[in-house]
């Protein structure tokens, strides 16, 4: 039992030191608090980094301080009225786009992207495999995907989004980190058995039937084969 808490606290652990999909590139707090950017010092086409409580956001400078980002929003799915669409999203918003997958690919202003964070600056060019595309060209890839778009988590993100732009290819390293995570979870031998005490605490709580059984026996099983 005590391997079994162990194995649990250990779990949990990684979870919180990847906090939610963290980027595992992003520089200690004392290091990034000097980097302060306006528009004055930004490029067209630059891909743009902002640290939030569970996630790091992406966008792509178009200049005249604008930015274009993809977005989690449920309010274009409810209206068509451009005055309240264009308010800056709040985390309600923001939290049911994520739950029905709905998102926007979106011009803010570069304060309302930021949402008083310090933005770091084209900073996946020194983990990237491939060359950025030139400035103006990533650019004009962001502004042709301007508009409404299915969201996924892990698949279709805001970094997806970004790293298609600049680079050609969607892909997401805060994803990447994340499997990680949760695949080290079900190879270990423990999940399964942590799993199936679980599901006799189901049965033993709402009683034998299909809707306990199934995946007290299933879940176990399907998890110690993946092991």
């Amino acid at each position: 039992m005590l391997s079994l808490w162990t194995f649990l606290v250990q779990k949990l652990s990684l979870l919180t030191q990847l906090a939610l999909f963290e980027s595992k590139w992003r520089e200690p707090e004392e290091e990034r608090a000097p980097q302060q950017y306006g528009p004055g010092t930004l490029r067209r086409g630059d891909m743009l980094e902002v640290p939030r409580t569970i996630f790091t956001h992406f966008g792509i400078y178009l200049g005249d301080g604008r930015v274009a980002h993809l977005i989690p929003d449920i309010l274009p799915a409810l209206t068509r009225d451009p005055a309240l669409i264009s308010t800056v999203i709040t985390n309600t918003r923001l939290i049911i786009g994520c739950t029905f997958r709905y998102a926007t690919v979106r011009v803010d202003t570069l304060e309302d992207f930021a949402y008083g964070a310090k933005i770091l600056v084209n900073r996946m060019d020194t983990v990237m495999k491939a060359q950025p595309l030139p400035n103006e060209e990533v650019a004009r890839r962001a502004e042709r995907l301007l508009g409404n778009t299915p969201y996924s988590l892990l698949w279709n993100n805001c970094e997806h989004f970004v790293t298609n732009c600049r680079y050609g290819s969607a892909t997401s390293r805060q994803t990447e980190k994340f499997c990680a995570v949760l695949k080290s979870v079900i190879r270990d031998q423990r999940s399964a058995l942590v799993s199936c005490l679980l599901g006799i605490s189901s049965i033993i709580s709402f009683g034998m039937a299909p809707s306990t059984t199934l995946p007290t026996i299933l879940i176990p099983f399907t998890l110690w084969m993946a092991g």
